[in-house]
C-alpha cells in the first residue's frame, strides 16, 4: 500500500562520534514497524531487483528476501510532503528513505538505523559521494574493539569490499561546509533493514544504494525527520 508522509523539520544535530558515520552503542527501540500487506509469493520482479550483480567491482550476491519484510522492498509510492523534487527524506519513525519525484510521487527504500541514525534530524546536503568507499573506525570504537586498530586512521582504513560496513556506495552528509560524519550507505547485512541496530547511521541494502546513487547528484538536499 502506498504511504503518504508529511515531513517536519527540527534543528540538525551536527557532528558525531565516528569518522565513518558508524557508532558503537546499545540501541533499542519500541517503535512499531509500519504495517503493509505482504507480497507472497515473492514476485519475479523483486527477485530480479535484489538478485546478484556480477558486474560490480566486488560482485554482489542476491538478497535473501525471506529475511527482509516485504514493506521494505524498493517501490514507487504516493508522496505529499512539501519537499521539492530530488530531495532525500529519511523518516526515522518508519525506517523509510524517500527520493521525491514529480507529480506527488517518490521512490521509497527501506533502511536500517543505528543509534546515530536516530540522533540526527533537520536538513543537510550530500557533500560528496563515493563508490565502494573505505571505512575508518573511530578511536572510541577501537578502544572497545582493539582488533579494529588495523583499520585505524594511521593505517588508511578498511579497504572496500563485500564486508566493508559502508557497503557498495556512500553518501556523505554535510551541514553547510561541515562534514557531520553521518552517512547514508550500503550494508552487507540486509537482514537489518527495517530494524534498529547497534551501530550506523542510515544503512540500505547494497542493491538499493546502488539504485539510489546515480539518482542523487552531489549537493542534493537531505531532510531527516
Amino acid at each position: 500500500m502506498d504511504l503518504s508522509v508529511k515531513s517536519t523539520r527540527r534543528n540538525f544535530l551536527a557532528g558525531a562520534a565516528s569518522l565513518s558515520g558508524l557508532v558503537v552503542a546499545g540501541c533499542t527501540t519500541s517503535r512499531p514497524l509500519p504495517q503493509v500487506p505482504g507480497i507472497s509469493p515473492i514476485s519475479q520482479s523483486y527477485k530480479a531487483m535484489y538478485g546478484p550483480d556480477p558486474n560490480e567491482r566486488f560482485p554482489i550476491p542476491a538478497v535473501d528476501l525471506t529475511r527482509v519484510p516485504p514493506q521494505f522492498y524498493r517501490r514507487e509510492v504516493d508522496y505529499f510532503g512539501p519537499e521539492p523534487v530530488g530531495t532525500i527524506v529519511v523518516d526515522t519513525s518508519t525506517f523509510y528513505l524517500f527520493l521525491v519525484q514529480e507529480n506527488n510521487r517518490a521512490l521509497r527504500y527501506g533502511v536500517g538505523l543505528g543509534r546515530a541514525g536516530f540522533a540526527w534530524s533537520g536538513s543537510a546536503r550530500v557533500g560528496w559521494k563515493q563508490v565502494w568507499p573505505k571505512w575508518t573506525p573511530p578511536a572510541e570504537m577501537i578502544a572497545r574493539q582493539p582488533e579494529l586498530a588495523q583499520w585505524g586512521v594511521d593505517f588508511g582504513g578498511m579497504p572496500p569490499g563485500l564486508q566493508n560496513p559502508l557497503g557498495a556506495r556512500a553518501l556523505y552528509v554535510f551541514k553547510g561546509k561541515v562534514d557531520t560524519l553521518y552517512r547514508i550507505h550500503g550494508s552487507p547485512e540486509y537482514w537489518t533493514i527495517g530494524k534498529a541496530v547497534s551501530s550506523g547511521c542510515v544503512r540500505m541494502m547494497n542493491q538499493d544504494i546502488i539504485d539510489l546513487y546515480p539518482r542523487v547528484p552531489s549537493q542534493s538536499r537531505i531532510v531527516v525527520t
